[in-house]
C-alpha cells in the first residue's frame, strides 16, 4: 500500500494538494488581511469562512481529477521505459522504444535505445570471440583429452581408490566380528554401504566426464539424450527429458550448452543424492532456454563449503556468459536445485 501512494500518479496528485494548500494559506492571509486594515462592509467573517471553504472544495476536486488526468500519459511513458529495461536484461536488446514527445522521458528512451545497440554488438562480438575460442578448443583437443585423463586418473586414486581401501578394511573388521559381535558388525555393513554408494556415484561422475568433449557431430538434441541414455542404465535416477528433436543453434552454442548439461549432470551424480531430473532444452523467440532440476539434497547458496560443486556452478556460469547469456540457480537444503539459462540465439 505504501509503495502504490509513492507512485508517480499519486506525486502529481498531493503535488496539485500542495498547490492548493498554498494558494487557500495566501488567499486567507490577504482576506484577513483586508478586513483587519480596512474593514469594509461587505467583507465579514462569515463570507471570508464561505469563501475559502467553497474554493477548498471545488480546488479539492479539480485537483483531483487533473492530477490523475495529467500524471496518466507520465505513468504510461515510465511503464514503457521499466518494460525495455526489463527485456534487457533478460538478453532481448533488439527492443526499442520510441516517443513523439521532445522532453526528457524521450531522451532517456533514445539513450536506452542506443544502449541496446551497443550491448546488441558486444553480444555479436562475445559471440565471435565464442567461435574463436571453440576453433583453438579443437585445435588442442587431443592435448585436452590427455590432460583430462590424467585428472580422472587422479581423482580414481584420490576418492575412489581410497573408499575402495576403507570398504575392504570395514569389511574384513566386519567379518570377524560376524559371530562375536553381531550388532558391530551390522554397523559395519551399514557403513559399507553407504561408502560403497559415494564410491559408485563418484564413479559415475568420473565415468560422464570420460565421454568426450565435444558432441563428435552430433545434433544438440540427440547428443543430450544419448548422454542421458547412457545414465539411466549406470543410475537409479528418473530423467525427464523434453526436448525439441528439431532445435538449431550455431555450434558454438551447442558445444557450450552440452558441456553445462554435462557438468550439472555430474554435480547431480556425486552430490545431490536425487531421484529425479528434469532436463528442459527449447527456443522461446530469439533466446534458447535451459532448465535443469533435481529433487536432491540442495544446499545453502550463501554457505556453500562445497569446493567442488562451487568450482561446477562457476564453470556453467562462464559459459553462458560466454555467449552472452545468463545463468540462474536456485537452491535450498532438502528442496533439490534448479537452474535456468538463457541464451539470446
Amino acid at each position: 500500500m505504501k509503495q502504490r501512494f509513492s507512485s508517480i500518479r499519486y506525486s502529481y496528485i498531493i503535488s496539485h494538494f500542495n498547490g492548493v494548500f498554498l494558494t487557500l494559506v495566501i488567499i486567507l492571509a490577504i482576506l484577513l488581511s483586508v478586513y483587519v486594515v480596512v474593514s469594509p462592509t461587505w467583507l465579514t467573517p462569515e463570507a471570508i469562512f464561505l469563501f475559502i471553504g467553497l474554493y477548498a472544495g471545488i480546488a479539492f476536486i479539480v485537483s483531483l481529477y487533473v492530477g490523475f488526468r495529467s500524471s496518466g500519459d507520465m505513468k504510461q511513458r515510465m511503464d514503457y521505459l521499466s518494460v525495455l529495461i526489463t527485456q534487457f536484461s533478460n538478453g532481448n536488446y533488439q527492443s526499442k522504444i520510441y516517443f513523439n514527445e521532445g522532453d526528457e522521458l524521450a531522451r532517456i528512451g533514445n539513450e536506452l535505445n542506443e544502449l541496446g545497440e551497443k550491448l546488441q554488438s558486444q553480444v555479436k562480438s562475445l559471440r565471435r570471440l565464442a567461435d574463436e575460442k571453440a576453433e583453438l578448443a579443437k585445435s588442442a583437443h587431443k592435448s585436452a583429452v590427455i590432460e583430462e585423463r590424467q585428472r580422472i586418473a587422479r581423482d580414481l586414486h584420490d576418492a575412489v581408490s581410497q573408499q575402495l581401501f576403507a570398504l575392504t578394511m570395514i569389511t574384513e573388521a566386519s567379518i570377524k566380528q560376524l559371530d562375536t559381535n553381531p550388532t558391530l558388525a551390522k554397523e559395519q555393513m551399514i557403513d559399507v554401504a553407504s561408502a560403497a554408494h559415494q564410491a559408485q556415484a563418484e564413479m559415475r561422475a568420473l565415468l560422464l566426464h570420460l565421454r568426450p568433449v565435444h558432441l563428435s557431430g552430433d545434433p544438440l538434441p540427440k547428443g543430450i539424450k544419448k548422454l542421458v541414455a547412457e545414465l539411466k542404465q549406470k543410475s537409479q535416477i528418473n530423467f525427464q527429458v523434453d526436448i525439441d528433436d528439431t532445435l538449431k543453434v550455431a555450434d558454438t552454442i551447442e558445444e557450450h550448452v552440452f558441456r553445462i548439461i554435462q557438468e550439472s549432470l555430474s554435480n547431480i551424480l556425486r552430490h545431490a543424492n536425487a531421484t529425479e531430473v528434469k532436463i528442459e532444452l527449447l527456443k522461446r523467440g530469439k533466446e534458447l532456454f535451459t532448465h535443469i532440476a533435481d529433487n536432491g539434497k540442495g544446499f545453502d547458496l550463501s554457505n556453500d563449503n562445497t569446493k567442488k560443486t562451487s568450482y561446477g556452478l562457476k564453470t556453467m556460469k562462464e559459459r553462458s556468459e560466454e555467449l552472452g547469456g545468463t545463468f540462474t540457480i536456485r537452491s535450498n537444503k532438502d528442496e533439490g536445485t534448479y537452474i535456468d539459462i538463457r541464451i539470446p540465439c
